[in-house]
């Protein structure tokens, strides 16, 4: 199967959910490469997000994010931590579903809300009624996550190395 081949690993889930820190440490700890969806749109175009959300709009950065997915999908053996609206698009869906094992990270609002507060890299949520934004993403967003999911892992009150360690458990177990 092309899923084991490949041996690629996306992470899916909202902002906050630790996608990027528990990506890293699993890319550590299987000697795969990591990438940041977010992160390689910031190298390539030499601007921050925000940047790009302000010249550019969300439908801007989508076409960009939408492009490095279609891309970086395509590596072999490596971690991709998306960003949390990726799976809005379905050709970002296609890849992701397609080309690796897709791994849902799951966050409450409440756990949610606490880690993304202090985030300027994070232009949605540059509002006032940041909860409102939060509880609305959750509910357009979720039904993607939960459908193209192959294994959806909570990380509420947990360390990336707790999350991790299900996900590699989880992937022994899936491999055999």
């Amino acid at each position: 199967m092309n899923k084991i081949k490949n041996n690629n690993l996306f992470l899916v889930g909202p902002m906050g959910a630790g996608k990027s820190s528990v990506g890293k440490y699993l890319a550590k700890q299987l000697g795969l490469d990591f990438y940041d969806s977010d992160e390689e749109i910031e190298k390539r175009t030499g601007v921050d997000l925000g940047w790009i959300f302000d010249k550019e709009g969300e439908e801007g950065f989508r076409r960009r994010e939408a492009a490095v997915v279609a891309e970086v999908t395509q590596y072999a053996n490596i971690v991709l931590a998306t960003g949390g609206g990726t799976i809005i698009e379905p050709e970002n869906r296609e890849h992701l579903v397609a080309r690796g094992i897709v791994i849902y990270l799951s966050v409450s609002l409440e756990h949610q809300e606490p880690r993304v507060v202090n985030e300027s890299r994070r232009p949605l949520l540059r509002v006032q009624n940041r909860q409102e934004v939060l509880q609305k993403l959750q509910e357009e967003r979720q039904p993607h996550y939960e459908a193209m999911a192959d294994f959806t892992v909570h990380t509420d009150h947990r360390s990336v190395s707790a999350v991790a360690d299900d996900i590699l458990n989880w992937l022994a177990e899936y491999r055999k």
